[in-house]
């Protein structure tokens, strides 16, 4: 912890004075960020690091597992995050963000859920849809295969979950944010990206399109298109 605490004097010292321009310029005008990431509380993942942001470019979540409960099971930090991230801030994008060798998803892919932690257990129930996804479709996988194939499928069950919330309906429906699906293999230093029209994980590459789980386009399934009411004829004068 010493060593914790001797880096807060050097960002003091060094990391502060070298950007004082860029923080002087985010307390005056506040935060604008482009993105908000939902990632695992894991400490060998850092969001920041991943996408080089930095002071004011990224808001971000993060809580074991990557979870993002439907709207309405729970007011917590997570949901209101979001709310805030999507009707306040104006983000444009939100990244949910798994990774391999997720103690979470491994706690998941256990036969029987964490004894003694029921607010884990709890908290993990959300990711059941993807446990089941894989059960049912490959029932084969086991050891690290079932728990990489289960945070796979975590991360698309989180964002079906993400889609239940108001906030982030409304603004997919008026084609003003698009949701990601990421995957960072910590062994390999590669992250993958989920593509909604295949349907596929796959590296993220700078000279390719990057893969996007659901893309901002609005929509009007809504909208009811009436034909013109037709033009009723001239009463005929009655007659005299």
């Amino acid at each position: 912890m010493n060593e914790l605490i001797g880096r807060v004097f050097s960002f003091e010292k060094s990391v502060f004075p070298a950007s004082s321009d860029l923080f002087a310029r985010l307390s005056a005008e506040g935060q604008s960020p482009k993105a908000l990431m939902i990632s695992c509380a894991d400490s060998r993942v850092v969001p920041e690091q991943i996408m080089q942001a930095q002071p004011g470019d990224l808001f971000v979540c993060r809580n074991a597992g990557n979870i993002v409960p439907p709207f309405a099971t729970m007011n917590g930090g997570v949901s209101s995050t979001v709310e805030y991230g999507v009707m306040v801030l104006g983000v444009s994008d939100i990244i949910v963000c798994g990774h391999s060798d997720c103690g979470a998803m491994k706690a998941l892919a256990a036969p029987e859920m964490p004894e003694g932690m029921p607010n884990v257990a709890a908290w993990l129930r959300h990711g059941t849809a993807a446990k089941n996804v894989v059960d049912t479709c490959c029932p084969h996988a086991e050891g690290p295969e079932r728990v990489r194939a289960i945070s796979l499928e975590n991360v698309i069950a989180q964002i079906a979950h993400l889609r239940t919330h108001p906030s982030v309906a409304a603004a997919i429906a008026r084609g003003e944010l698009s949701l990601h699906g990421w995957f960072v293999d910590i062994h390999a230093g590669q992250v993958l990206g989920f593509d909604g029209t295949t349907g596929e994980f796959r590296p993220l590459r700078e000279d390719e399109p990057l893969p996007v789980a659901l893309p901002a386009q609005p929509r009007f399934a809504g909208e009811t298109r009436l034909a013109p009411a037709p033009v009723s004829a001239a009463p005929k004068a009655e007659a005299a």
